[in-house]
């Protein structure tokens, strides 16, 4: 905005003059007028930018440059919206112009610069940030970006050369030291690496660099050293968290399972560290590890967990751990109560219920996530995922008319949310059908699909179901393509177009996409493998078929298809015909 700056500044000065004279300023006062319009523009052109709105900001800046084509800050600011619009090309000829027009001004400079090393010119990049260095040595984030750049160009002896300037110019730091020692470390000089922060270590007391040491000395093996790294951190900072653990997980590692829980006792036990880092490292600790170690050393941890909640009585996030750790080692009902503990603790939290219900599930309680879940749904009317659970639960209930009158609740609730109105046709479809009202399942679905006509669940079963009444093949058959070449390959839409097809009479065209479900999960299926015995034995792959019916006795969801053992002994009986 320099120009307008000036300008403003020589007509104020012309003004103040001639009112000292006595003097009318008429020219002064036009003058005055421009400069503020043009002001104005700017403004507002930023203000549309900074809003995200750089479509509206370009349309202003465009009449502005129009009219003052060396106006250095609307070129600026049209390369910034140019940007934001993904056109780089223009962007980069506008900057270019805005530093042409004001050489000197910092941002125009420093902008481009970033610009160059955002689209990988590294060389003009760095030889803008060079100048710019020289200009303002004190400007700390030219030096961090200049070192990027030579890091991502690969230039790693230059990056160390401008760790050594920051250094230079703004002493010694953690930050500084640590991130030469990773430099280092990927230049694979990794005694250098080290030397970098035992010298550092020397003149300052870091803890984070003295774990940083013993964290790497445990990576090496050399336990000792370790050790001692971390006890010189402890006798310093006795609550330091990372060296706490470090230490922890160093005896862990080395089976000395009493050292290790009396470091996580004391780590737990401390009032200096607050109980998200406690959580992090327990919820860690029992997610990662194998159910057999955590039965192993149950009742340590157990007791771990409980001084934990002692410290955080009032911390809601510790008991969802505790929860966690009961049912990896398989204790159900103290998991259960838990969780249920935590909800009613904590009945304001959407997580707290949210994990309760999804314990329910996990369990297969449907009537106690039915009645959890909907009290959940009523709390939190915003929030959907309570309302999935309770029809999740009732579906496994078979309560279709509780289903239906939860999803026109949806439908009432939500009238302008386009995916929920979507999904609650998409489930009345399917709760339609189970309760054996086809007109109304296929009206739903007809729903869902004027909402997205490529909502491949919908689809699917929209096709599966027509054809299971041998109905509207051909629309069943557009349909189930559809979802084919969406998803090309899911076995069970592989399954449906096939079929379709075979019940159209094209076993031929069928046989393919069967076997590429086969490939894809379909052996998993008993309806699947039913299904493509069937062509093959309409095929004449008399043997073959069988082969793939004589797997499914074994198979649990061979109950879902009714008569099956009839089926196979009938055509059993007529290949001995035959022969």
């Amino acid at each position: 905005m320099k120009r307008f700056g000036l300008l403003l500044v020589n007509v104020l000065i012309i003004c103040l003059s001639a009112r000292a004279a006595g003097q009318e300023c008429a020219i002064g006062k036009e003058e005055m007028e421009v400069a503020a319009a043009a002001r104005n523009g700017i403004i507002e052109a930023v203000e549309k930018f900074n809003a995200k709105d750089f479509k509206g900001a370009v349309e202003l800046l465009e009449v502005l440059i129009e009219e003052e084509p060396e106006n250095d800050a609307a070129c600026y600011y049209m390369a910034l919206s140019k940007i934001g619009l993904g056109e780089k090309d223009i962007a980069e000829a506008y900057l270019e112009r805005a530093v042409e027009l004001d050489p000197a001004n910092f941002w125009y400079r420093y902008r481009l610069a970033a610009y160059y090393g955002m689209i990988s010119r590294s060389e003009e990049a760095i030889k803008l940030y060079q100048e710019l260095l020289k200009e303002f040595p004190k400007k700390s984030q030219i030096y961090y970006d200049l070192y990027e750049i030579y890091v991502a160009s690969d230039k790693k002896e230059e990056a160390l050369e401008v760790l050594d300037s920051i250094e230079d110019v703004f002493g010694a730091s953690d930050a500084i030291v640590m991130q030469r020692f990773n430099l280092l470390l990927m230049m694979e000089r990794q005694e250098e690496a080290i030397s970098t922060l035992k010298e550092y270590n020397e003149h300052y007391s870091s803890p984070f660099v003295l774990t940083t040491l013993a964290d790497y000395e445990m990576s090496v093996y050399n336990d000792s050293l370790a050790h001692r790294y971390y006890d010189e951190v402890l006798d310093i900072f006795p609550d330091y968290a990372p060296a706490m653990l470090g230490k922890a997980e160093a005896y862990r590692l080395t089976r000395k399972e009493d050292e290790y829980f009396k470091m996580i006792d004391a780590f737990v036990s401390s009032t200096n560290i607050g109980s998200r880092e406690k959580k992090a490292y327990l919820e860690a600790l029992v997610n990662q590890s194998l159910p057999v170690y955590l039965k192993s050393v149950a009742p340590k941890l157990e007791k771990v967990l409980d001084k934990a909640l002692e410290q955080h009585p009032a911390d809601s996030l510790l008991l969802p751990v505790k929860g966690m750790f009961y049912l990896k080692i398989g204790q159900l009902e103290a998991a259960e109560e838990t969780y249920r503990i935590h909800a009613a603790e904590n009945p304001e939290s959407i997580s707290a219920r949210a994990t309760w219900c999804d314990f329910l599930a996990y369990q297969k309680k449907w009537e106690k996530l039915a009645s959890e879940a909907g009290r959940a749904a009523s709390d939190f009317p915003d929030e959907p995922g309570f309302i999935d659970s309770e029809i999740y639960a009732r579906y496994n209930l078979e309560q279709w008319p509780e289903i239906i009158r939860l999803c026109k609740e949806m439908l009432a609730k939500k009238p302008a949310d386009k995916a929920r109105q979507e999904s609650a046709w998409s489930t009345m479809g399917d709760v339609y059908f189970m309760a054996g009202m086809r007109k109304e399942a296929f009206r739903a679905y007809d729903r869902a699909l004027k909402l997205n006509p490529d909502n491949v669940y919908v689809l699917n079963n929209y096709a599966y179901y027509l054809s299971l009444g041998h109905r509207r093949l051909k629309k069943a058959a557009a349909m189930s393509k559809k979802t084919v070449e969406k998803e090309p390959d899911n076995a069970t839409y592989l399954d449906t177009y096939a079929w379709i097809l075979y019940l159209q009479g094209k076993p031929e065209e069928a046989k393919p996409l069967f076997k590429h479900a086969m490939l894809y999960g379909g052996k998993d299926s008993a309806v699947i493998m039913d299904h493509y015995a069937e062509v093959l034995y309409k095929l004449g792959e008399y043997d073959l078929a069988f082969v793939y019916w004589n797997r499914i006795g074994n198979m649990e969801d061979a109950r879902n298809i009714p008569g099956l053992d009839e089926k196979i002994a009938e055509r059993k009986a007529k290949m001995k015909k035959k022969k």
